[in-house]
């Protein structure tokens, strides 16, 4: 996330992004000295060969940067001259500096986003990822795979201020978190894994838990009382009754891959749906029922018909 700003990131080309707090702190631009203060976090990225880049298509990739977050995205032109336009008249005296430790040359566009940490990195990781594609710096015909590990349990919702699941919620917590997960949910990590390939993810896994304690624990911690827990995960916690042993697992995307394997850029185009002729799932008894709070995000009403 820090050098990306992606959990499945597409490694076929670089423009890693670096930290930009420590210079932005000497600088003269007030609202990163603020989100710095604040113990938030600047990124920044050179795009190389773009300093002739036109506003309008500056505003496109802040377009990009805003839909996950940002509040916008400062930038700066490299010159033979030094550091020109956007929020360079701040960092003057900081612009050999900048280019030094950002190894941007003359011709090159530097791109900022200040925000907390995980907004900061998604936002300008998206830019990333749509530079990626602008400039066609990735090799359609290149594959480059990568494990990715050590995911946060949890994740804080701040619309809702509460602790969400990161992936899902029946992940076992890494050992060392087993006793008291509780009281540090945001350094709890899982045992997660993800096989990733060109930005993709092709397969998702991780170790289960098998306790129906440590199950019930996790459900409460995050606002799910044991009578929602049986109406909703039921089929899970009567297997649990069973004694059912340590157990992992992962799920590769067959879809993904015949689709990247096939050049298509949506599983629309090969997958095959639905589970049954009726659309249902027989293994999770899907579509069920969706409580009231999930459909109002939808802006779906369900309607009973009476018999």
């Amino acid at each position: 996330m820090n050098i990306y700003g992606s959990d499945k990131p597409d490694l076929r080309f670089g423009l890693e992004m670096k930290d930009f707090a420590a210079i932005a702190k000497k600088g003269g631009f007030e609202v990163f000295k603020k989100v710095v203060e604040g113990g938030g976090a600047v990124k920044a990225l050179v795009a190389p060969g773009c300093g002739e880049y036109s506003r309008k298509q500056i505003t496109d990739l802040e377009a990009v940067a805003k839909v996950y977050g940002a509040a916008g995205l400062a930038w700066m032109k490299v010159t033979a001259a030094g550091l020109e336009g956007g929020v360079s008249k701040f960092f003057l005296e900081q612009a050999a500096e900048i280019t030094s430790f950002l190894g941007a040359r003359a011709g090159d566009l530097i791109l900022l986003v200040g925000a907390d940490f995980r907004k900061a990195c998604v936002s300008l990781g998206a830019v990333r990822s749509q530079l990626g594609r602008d400039l066609g710096l990735a090799d359609p015909k290149e594959f480059k795979f990568c494990w990715i590990v050590d995911f946060p349990l949890f994740e804080w919702n701040e619309e809702e201020k509460k602790w969400d699941p990161a992936h899902h919620m029946f992940t076992m917590p890494q050992e060392r978190f087993l006793a008291d997960f509780e009281k540090r949910p945001g350094e709890v990590k899982g045992d997660l894994y993800d096989l990733v390939c060109n930005g993709v993810e092709l397969a998702s896994g991780s170790i289960r838990i098998h306790d129906p304690e440590l199950q019930k624990r996790i459900f409460r911690f995050l606002g799910i009382s044991d009578e929602q827990a049986q109406q909703r995960f039921g089929f899970l916690l009567e297997a649990f009754k069973y004694g059912p042993p340590p157990h992992g697992g992962i799920a590769p995307g067959f879809d993904r891959l015949v689709a990247m394997m096939a050049g298509e850029t949506t599983i629309r185009d090969v997958i095959a749906f639905p589970k049954n002729t009726l659309g249902q799932c027989p293994m999770d008894d899907s579509p069920s029922v969706v409580d009231a709070r999930q459909l109002e995000d939808l802006h779906i009403r369900v309607v009973e018909k009476k018999v």
